[in-house]
């Protein structure tokens, strides 16, 4: 984001003000973005990697704020079950992908398998190698089929991190967010490193290329994103016309009285 030096802090980060200004403004654009979804019926995938605490599910949470779930649907996946395991592993993914007229955000995604499987040791080097080997034909096969395919990955620094899980550790009512995933992965960082670069190497592809969220600034990283998403569409506003509303037909009824109902306490 740029612009005048009142959008930021003393800090460099962006205000308070200036970003929700600006958010109002992208979400007003998403919902332009979810009716052309819809009316030229395509199909888009999201995919949002990265560390923990890097910022992921906050820049998902105002991209759904204002959608509707129909068109804008999250697919955050939880662990493999047991029969899971033995399938073929881009296989519990694909029926999670969208159909015409939806946007799919993926909260992690297949790239576990490169990432937090073979960092943890979750994943043979066999399966890891196959991976690697498979997943750009994978996603070249759906760029193929007219699937949009969008790779965020939101980088942040050991520092920042660091920061983020000292908060979530400091304040009792969020340290629930602080998982014993988060603490192995604070003390692998540079392992994950590794793991990310390796990623990239593979499947940094042509066809579906990664686009990297610098994101220690949480907003800038959010307006970034929205923003870059955005931009990947040439859409039009085709938002509905205002619609009349009916008057309420006169029906012949008589209501069940209001005090054989129970009603939760008025405590406001």
């Amino acid at each position: 984001m740029t612009g005048s030096d009142e959008r930021y802090n003393a800090a460099g980060r962006v205000r308070r003000s200036a970003y929700e200004a600006e958010m109002e403004r992208l979400q007003e654009q998403l919902v332009l973005l979810q009716y052309w979804i819809q009316s030229q019926g395509l199909k888009v995938l999201v995919i949002f990697e990265g560390r923990g605490s890097a910022g992921k599910g906050g820049v998902i949470k105002r991209i759904t704020e204002r959608t509707s779930p129909r068109t804008v649907r999250i697919a955050a996946l939880p662990k493999p079950t047991s029969r899971e395991r033995t399938q073929w592993y881009f296989q519990r993914y694909v029926e999670h992908l969208p159909a015409a007229g939806e946007m799919v955000l993926f909260d992690r995604s297949w790239y576990n398998r490169s990432n937090v499987e073979w960092v943890m040791g979750f994943c043979t080097e066999d399966e890891h190698q196959e991976f690697l080997r498979s997943c750009p034909e994978f996603e070249r096969m759906l760029v193929r089929s007219g699937i949009v395919v969008l790779k965020y990955w939101f980088s942040v620094s050991a520092e920042e991190q660091l920061r983020r899980f000292e908060a979530r550790n400091d304040e009792p009512l969020k340290r629930w967010k602080l998982s014993d995933m988060d603490l192995a992965e604070r003390e692998l960082y540079i392992r994950y490193s590794m793991a990310k670069d390796t990623t990239f190497q593979y499947t940094d592809i042509k066809q579906a290329p990664w686009y990297v969220v610098p994101s220690d600034d949480k907003r800038a990283a959010r307006l970034n994103c929205i923003s870059h998403l955005l931009s990947q569409f040439d859409y039009e506003d085709v938002a509905p016309p205002r619609v009349e509303l009916p008057e309420v037909r006169d029906i012949p009824y008589v209501r069940t009285p209001a005090h054989e109902q129970t009603f939760v306490p008025q405590v406001f």
